[in-house]
């Protein structure tokens, strides 16, 4: 996604973002919402970008393929609902115990990322991607902008 598209998604968001003086009126989003805006935005970001250069053949296989595909997907029903542990990591720190218990609340810990720097997304403590923060509805969101491929052997 080009920083162009971003800013129009982050300008977007900014417009749907009730005033002040309306916010007081509306109730704040139900989880079923969140949830719904959540899957239209994965949606929208796993759609491949449509081109009409693609040639005929290509469209052939495709088609052939899908009774592949139907046959895989039905293999993989089990797994899908199999639940992963998701973690978005801003930075870390390291530190003596004795500088840990002197935090108190308000105490900044000073993490090894600068700010605008990718966050790097894990899944069940393996790093699959890399990405930006973004904020959907007062929420904290990941927007992935690198997936990271390992060699397993």
């Amino acid at each position: 996604m080009s920083e162009d598209e971003q800013n129009l998604e982050l300008d977007e968001l900014k417009d749907e973002t009730p005033s002040a003086e309306n916010a007081a009126e509306e109730a704040p989003p139900s989880d079923e919402d969140v949830a719904a805006d959540w899957d239209a935005a994965l949606t929208e970001a796993a759609q491949p970008e449509e081109s009409g250069d693609q040639p005929d053949a290509a469209a052939d296989a495709e088609g052939a393929g899908t009774a592949d595909q139907s046959r895989q997907a039905k293999d993989l029903d089990a797994v899908y609902d199999i639940p992963v542990q998701v973690q978005a990591v801003l930075g870390k720190s390291t530190m003596q115990v004795s500088q840990l218990l002197k935090l108190g609340r308000g105490a900044v810990v000073e993490l090894d990322r600068k700010v605008g720097e990718a966050v790097d997304i894990y899944v069940n403590n393996r790093l699959v991607a890399r990405g930006e923060v973004v904020v959907v509805n007062e929420r904290l969101g990941v927007t992935m902008t690198e997936i990271i491929k390992t060699d397993h052997a």
